[in-house]
């Protein structure tokens, strides 16, 4: 008979999982080779019977509402034995028929059509500043941040982040550059503060808005760096250099086409757009049901293949194409420290079954990125074969006049965060 023990007898492999049910009867898996380990407890029978039908995201809805309790250790560790055994849960007949189901809905799922898309970003954006200042840094960048050795703090990987993309973009004064997914608008900033370039910002978030705003007029640039409310679509106009960064996951497979036609009609005749956005070593699959429905409802992370095949047919140069592997690992174990570290403030923000969910999306995303198959890549596209330097020789020398350009700049930009942050924007 099929059971939750028989399922987790045969996939776990690596590592160790004890798991005590719901009557008390304790329970080990794996042993056999070495890995992480982790103890978990049931306080009801409904809540395993769900898991065996659904693993990857009853286990998930389990541990939110106390039904799934960590008896040693924590759900970071339960989530790494997961990922030492994925593949083998991959194989369990619950996943084939849910994962085969969701690519079957794909289209539906990531139905990002203008007006979805605006509720989407609320959803995960909107939820308000507060939150969001308990683990990023002081800057606001909620995307990848860079380290080049690894050892770099996340205020400083995240400037180097922004300094490396602004060298992609081999910026010229009296451009003109479109951002695309603003954030808190501190690539924007940073970007007009390294050159006398004007600077559009574009979000669907109003929160986000009013705080680079706020942010724009603090910092007395609001006359070259402005911030619209409007979505990627309604652009109009042309530009010099466009810059997107963890947007591309919002977009949706099947308007991946159209979206890299927006970023060629959007360039001037020599323009260069540079375009960072998550993505996978593995073909093209689906957004995972946790994160689908409680995280990123209509996000989707493109594989490289599928991102290169929608932006051939537009006669657009791929000028040069860079893998970020751990990157975004690094960054995730900094945010989900930082969070754990001011857990107790987040609870008072949005409660105790919030934070058990946004510890598993801190933990999936880490693990996803250090143990999984993802990572990020940074596309550098043009009209012209020659629009950048034929050689990457550039962006060393570009990172190194950018760094001296940088001056006083990083304690404004992080003052002017603190400062837009203190508005009531309810």
């Amino acid at each position: 008979m099929l059971s939750l023990n028989s399922m987790l007898d045969k996939v776990i492999r690596n590592g160790r999982l004890t798991m005590t049910d719901a009557k008390g009867v304790v329970h080990n898996f794996g042993g056999k080779q070495p890995g992480p380990e982790a103890a978990i407890r049931f306080t009801s029978k409904a809540a395993e019977w769900k898991i065996l039908l659904n693993p990857e995201l009853n286990a998930a809805e389990a541990y939110m509402d106390g039904e799934l309790v960590m008896e040693s250790g924590s759900i970071h560790d339960l989530i790494k034995v997961f990922y030492a055994n994925k593949r083998h849960f991959d194989l369990t007949p619950s996943q084939i028929f849910w994962r085969g189901l969701s690519r079957k809905a794909r289209r539906l799922q990531q139905n990002n059509a203008l007006s979805r898309s605006r509720a989407n970003v609320k959803a995960h954006y909107d939820i308000g500043e507060d939150l969001y200042k308990l683990f990023l840094d002081r800057d606001m960048q909620y995307s990848c941040a860079y380290f080049p050795d690894g050892t770099d703090t996340l205020e400083q990987a995240q400037t180097q982040k922004k300094r490396h993309i602004a060298a992609k973009l081999n910026l010229k004064d009296g451009q003109r550059v479109l951002d695309i997914g603003c954030g808190w608008g501190g690539m924007a900033l940073y970007l007009a503060h390294v050159a006398e370039v004007d600077v559009l910002g574009v979000t669907l978030s109003e929160r986000q808005l009013a705080v680079a705003r706020r942010r724009a007029e603090i910092l007395g640039v609001s006359d070259r760096v402005k911030f619209e409310l409007i979505d990627y679509r309604e652009v109009q106009g042309t530009f010099d250099r466009v810059v997107s960064v963890g947007m591309l996951e919002h977009v949706g497979a099947h308007y991946l086409s159209s979206y890299f036609l927006m970023v060629r009609d959007r360039l001037t005749a020599d323009g260069v757009a540079l375009i960072h956005s998550i993505s996978s070593k593995s073909p093209p699959g689906v957004t995972g049901p946790f994160i689908r429905k409680y995280i990123f409802p209509g996000g989707y992370t493109p594989s490289l293949s599928e991102t290169v095949e929608a932006l051939e047919p537009t006669g657009l140069w791929l000028l040069d194409c860079e893998i970020w592997r751990c990157h975004y690992g690094y960054t995730l174990q900094h945010w989900r420290d930082r969070f754990l570290t001011n857990r107790a403030a987040a609870v008072e923000i949005m409660g105790e079954r919030f934070c058990r969910m946004w510890e598993l999306y801190l933990s999936i995303a880490e693990c996803v990125f250090l143990q999984g198959s993802s990572n990020v890549f940074q596309l550098q596209i043009g009209r012209e074969r020659d629009a950048v330097p034929i050689t990457r020789d550039y962006i060393d020398a570009e990172e190194t006049r950018l760094a001296e350009r940088e001056s006083d700049f990083l304690e404004r930009v992080v003052a002017s965060a603190k400062l837009a942050l203190e508005g009531d924007y309810s």
